[in-house]
């Protein structure tokens, strides 16, 4: 049975304070009127149904369900929801994605053609911050609660401390120079400043270093541990060139063997699959692949995000909505480019697309069956059955962390970083799982078309490019790279969009930030 934390986050307590990071929020407490933190936080326990809302505003938009008011005023409750909009920044600017819609500026995010303006932009930028903010409210509560030193206070702690780690983690990578705040900040009354790249990054660092000292080895389900705050870590070390400018690779690889010595295993071939389908949550933790999923259900985590983005907007066609697990209607939205397709050899398990009705080329953004469908996320069990009473909700937890990325970041430490691991050894183990041949010499090339075949969809592949030097130049070039029409041909764009800018309304409401170059 799925861990109930997200339930509990679904609950209506009073929480004091809980302020933007950012100036343009108008971030309002969980149901002001009901309760305030004096009358309600009267336990241990209610401390974890606080911690619960750090969780569960992963996972939703809204404590009220699918229908009810976002946390945050002015976006869309859909594409507000933070894994949808993590989605799409990470996947849709990349040869992964493509998008079918024309709502507002969608487009523009496949075609690396956004402006500071632009809302989709603007609801993942809001959707982090609010998200630190208000991790960084628990913390306070639980600084100033009697019984603050007691052994599981710690952990609600460094929990909250661990999943805003998470949204730092996105912010550094997506934004770069960002307003900060922690717990020690002051609550209302004056902007936060602006913290570098590399302030941030060594922050970071150091912020997760003490704080997976204190979370489990082995936790629940759904909560942080070591494995949590070993791959945040490993991340900022993998990507430490792009925030700092200068790359350690050694320090990834320490943190990568770090997460295999806690005991996570890779998935064999016949249960790779179920990571990515209804109940998923049984390939989660020690012994098993998922290091850190978000947990979604058709009951308690209705929302126009998560699963239910990725697997209903994959969704169009000829395709049959309940093939997948789905007991509503498809979306008809995102596909893959043919360059994508293109990396797939013949007997590659990874390679599922649905060609019935699709064709491959792209000769209109707009039309759902211009381009593969791809379906390697499904709302059907391990068995392929259906989950009963399934529908447009998925159950499929979404995946943030694995340990098949893990060996492959250890593949790019000794391919790229030059140190001395078992990385090749870690990436065939990757490549005779997926039953295509081993390489028994990578290039950097094989390392990040090996990435893109293995963690699509994931969330990571912006980020890869950008390492990789790919995602603005000509090195490589997709469809409708730099296009947001069926007009002209693809090309290198502006080298500005390696990095998203800050939304516009918080640099008109704070002054102490200043826009990223280019915008």
């Amino acid at each position: 049975m799925k861990f109930n934390i997200i339930k509990s986050g679904l609950l209506t307590f009073g929480m004091a304070a809980v302020v933007s990071c950012t100036g343009d929020l108008d971030v309002t407490p969980i149901d002001p009127n009901l309760d305030t933190p004096e009358n309600v936080l009267t336990s241990t326990e209610a401390y974890n149904q606080l911690l619960a809302k750090c969780y569960s505003a992963l996972a939703v938009s809204s404590p009220d369900g699918s229908g009810g008011g976002p946390d945050i005023s002015g976006i869309d409750g859909g594409f507000g929801q933070y894994l949808r909009a993590l989605f799409n920044l990470q996947e849709l600017p990349t040869d992964e994605c493509v998008m079918g819609w024309n709502d507002q500026t969608i487009k523009d995010l496949h075609g690396l053609s956004w402006t500071s303006s632009d809302v989709f932009i603007s609801a993942c930028y809001s959707r982090v911050f609010y998200q630190i903010s208000i991790c960084n409210e628990v913390m306070r509560q639980i600084d100033a609660a009697s019984n603050a030193s007691d052994a599981t206070m710690q952990q609600y702690r460094a929990e909250a401390r661990a999943l805003r780690g998470l949204s730092y983690l996105h912010a550094i990578d997506l934004f770069g120079n960002v307003p900060f705040a922690d717990e020690k900040s002051e609550v209302g009354g004056t902007n936060p400043s602006q913290i570098s790249r590399a302030d941030l990054f060594n922050w970071l660092v150091k912020d997760m270093e003490e704080c997976a000292e204190q979370l489990p080895a082995s936790p629940e389900k759904y909560r942080c541990g070591k494995g949590m705050a070993y791959m945040i870590l490993a991340k900022l070390y993998l990507n430490a060139k792009v925030y700092t400018g200068t790359a350690n690779y050694d320090k990834c690889a320490e943190y990568c063997q770090k997460i295999i010595d806690l005991g996570y295993k890779l998935e064999s071939s016949a249960d790779y699959y179920k990571m990515f389908c209804a109940d998923n949550d049984q390939m989660q933790g020690i012994g098993h692949e998922l290091i850190f999923s978000v947990y979604q259900d058709h009951i308690n985590t209705q929302a126009y995000g998560g699963s239910t983005y990725i697997i209903c907007a994959s969704i169009g066609g000829n395709m049959v909505p309940s093939d997948y697990g789905l007991g509503g209607d498809g979306w008809g939205g995102i596909r893959v480019t043919p360059q994508f397709v293109d990396k797939f050899g013949d007997n590659d398990q990874r390679a599922k697309f649905f060609t019935d009705g699709q064709s491959k080329k792209i000769s209109d953004l707009s039309n759902f069956q211009h381009g593969y469908a791809f379906t390697k996320f499904t709302n059907l069990k391990a068995d392929g059955s259906m989950i009963d009473g399934a529908n447009a909700f998925p159950d499929t937890d979404v995946p943030l962390f694995r340990l098949g990325d893990v060996y492959l970041m250890l593949a790019e430490c000794q391919v790229v970083g030059g140190v001395s691991c078992d990385g090749i050894a870690k990436f065939n183990d990757i490549r005779t799982r997926a039953g295509v041949a081993t390489i028994a010499n990578p290039t950097a090339q094989d390392i990040i078309d090996e990435r893109a075949r293995e963690l699509a969809w994931e969330c990571h592949r912006r980020s890869d490019l950008v390492r990789f030097n790919q995602l603005t130049t000509s090195d490589y070039i997709w469809a409708y790279k730099g296009m947001n029409s069926n007009v002209g041909t693809p090309h290198a764009v502006d080298a500005k969009y390696n990095l998203y800018p800050l939304a516009s309304s918080d640099i008109m409401s704070n002054s102490n930030l200043k826009q990223n170059e280019g915008y």
